[in-house]
């Protein structure tokens, strides 16, 4: 097994972009192929059981299963996503893993290569020392977290089940017990093209939208009125694009907007989408269409994993002295797992603040603390 930042920067080195609904992304950078053969290299050289799971044509989980010497007391999942965010406007190289001043700077050395690599760096562990008392350890790393979620929907139809599972995200080596879920739409209005010049022969499509997101607009404001979780907060909703037309000197007989709404516990996609739905139908008087988009999580919730946090903290502890456990308003796997009835954590190295930007980089000083910690509580400790 490579030394931790050695294999962090293979990881990164490895190009496993998630096109995110896009088609103008240069396909030698998609997708999650080359990180999956990687891994799997590691894990075949571990001498492990191991499989792939496949998420969706191309796109594969790959989980691997660590035995312990004895019955094991608890079965613990460590669970990392392969893919990242697109590369777009990055002032660093995007895959050069360059080491400077502490820090490797490439895209997703934070979210969540780091994460993956030190799960796997405790794994490796387990399978060298095997350690008596220690757990039976699944380690699974799934495919399309980024936007669609479909590597931890197969996990969690496909198994295995475990007792417990420890996600892996940036979090300064705090836990992250509870977060806010998301459903996304793509709004449509349509109309009637004609020649600008004489704009009442046709029915302008941007004008509808323009009426939809006023509407969206006063939704927002009646979902801030509603009582907030008393964890997450409100829920919100947002629209983050418009586009429509042809031409400026034609009136446009289409409209698109793509909406975002963040859930809380007791919430659905379902749910959510049929409440917004019928507020639109109540405010407009034109025809529109709202199609719900294959990106979006559930809301995680804390309470089913209040005995996990609790000894997971206990770890941390040993480690690094002390931990902080919060709720954060962005979506993980965690919350696939949670609702297939397996207690979830969010743990790893890094600041999410340096996720997705344009120099996105790593403290390469949490890898080893963070490595340990997964290690001990594997161990039982």
């Amino acid at each position: 097994m490579l030394p931790l930042p050695d294999l962090l920067a293979a990881l990164v080195r490895l190009p496993s972009v998630n096109p995110m609904g896009r088609a103008d992304i240069d396909p030698t950078i998609l997708y999650e192929a080359r990180v999956t053969a990687f891994l799997e290299d590691q894990v075949r050289a571990l001498g492990v059981p191991f499989a792939r799971q496949r998420a969706a044509d191309g796109r594969e989980n790959l989980v691997a299963t660590y035995e312990p010497p004895g019955p094991a007391p608890v079965h613990v999942m460590f669970e990392a996503h392969q893919d990242t965010v697109p590369v777009d406007g990055m002032t660093v190289p995007p895959f050069g893993a360059e080491v400077r001043g502490g820090r490797l700077y490439g895209r997703g050395a934070c979210d969540v290569k780091a994460g993956g690599a030190v799960m796997l760096a405790a794994f490796a562990r387990l399978v060298r020392e095997r350690p008596a008392g220690s757990a039976k350890v699944t380690l699974a790393y799934t495919a399309d977290e980024e936007h669609s979620c479909l590597g931890v929907q197969a996990l969690a139809r496909l198994g295995p089940r475990p007792d417990c599972a420890i996600v892996a995200e940036p979090t300064l080596l705090n836990i992250v017990n509870a977060h806010k879920g998301v459903v996304r739409w793509v709004a449509r209005t349509g109309g009637r093209a004609c020649h600008s010049s004489r704009p009442e022969n046709g029915v302008n499509a941007v004008y509808r939208m323009a009426k939809l997101v006023s509407a969206v607009e006063r939704y927002a404001v009646k979902l801030a009125a509603l009582p907030p979780d008393p964890v997450l907060g409100a829920r919100t909703i947002s629209v983050g694009r418009i586009g429509g037309g042809v031409s400026p000197n034609t009136v446009p007989d289409s409209c698109r907007a793509d909406i975002d709404r963040r859930l809380v516990p007791g919430e659905t996609g379902d749910s959510a989408t049929a409440d917004l739905e019928a507020f639109l139908r109540a405010e407009l008087d034109f025809p529109f269409e709202l199609e719900r988009s294959a990106a979006g999580c559930l809301p995680l919730s804390a309470a089913p994993s209040v005995e996990l946090t609790a000894r997971f903290g206990k770890t941390i502890d040993s480690v690094v002295g002390s931990h902080e456990v919060q709720s954060v308003p962005f979506g993980t796997d965690a919350a696939t797992l949670a609702a297939a009835g397996v207690p979830c954590v969010v743990f790893g190295p890094g600041d999410i603040a340096q996720a997705h930007t344009e120099d996105e980089w790593i403290d390469l000083a949490q890898l080893e603390p963070a490595t340990e910690i997964l290690y001990r509580f594997a161990c039982g400790k």
